[in-house]
């Protein structure tokens, strides 16, 4: 006869008021030219961020939280002052989910043939950041 004859009960929580959040560093791996070198943190990893958010779709990798990317893909296509207004949701949406960005404002549009440059500023925990995106 087995020892093990005991099923496993489930785990309780029990002081679930009295749980403390810990807040990482924002420490993460320096990526450039598909390569990993070193790690960076703070400024130049929420830079880094950023770039990874904005390009990357969202809800296509199954990889990835379904808060995690934007949505600027479905944008292609739609009347100029309706993608503005959209673009700027979009992003400020995508961007807002990380507890480091605080704002997203001060959009600028500069449009060239078949695509636009994005211009705008985040406002982040540890300085206004200048960014851009072409759609």
């Amino acid at each position: 006869m087995s020892s093990f004859s005991v099923l496993p009960q489930g785990g309780l929580l029990q002081d679930i008021d009295n749980i403390e959040y810990v807040k990482y560093s924002g420490k993460t791996y320096r990526i450039k030219n598909n390569r990993i070198f070193g790690i960076c943190d703070e400024v130049e990893a929420l830079k880094q961020t950023i770039y990874f958010i904005l390009n990357t779709e969202r809800y296509e990798y199954l990889i990835y939280p379904d808060n995690y990317g934007s949505e600027l893909k479905g944008i292609i296509g739609m009347d100029r002052d309706i993608a503005e207004s959209e673009i700027k949701r979009r992003i400020k949406e995508a961007l807002i989910q990380d507890d480091r960005i605080e704002n997203v404002d001060e959009f600028i549009f500069e449009y060239e043939k078949d695509s636009v440059l994005v211009k705008f500023t985040v406002f982040s925990i540890y300085s206004k950041l200048y960014e851009s995106v072409v759609i």
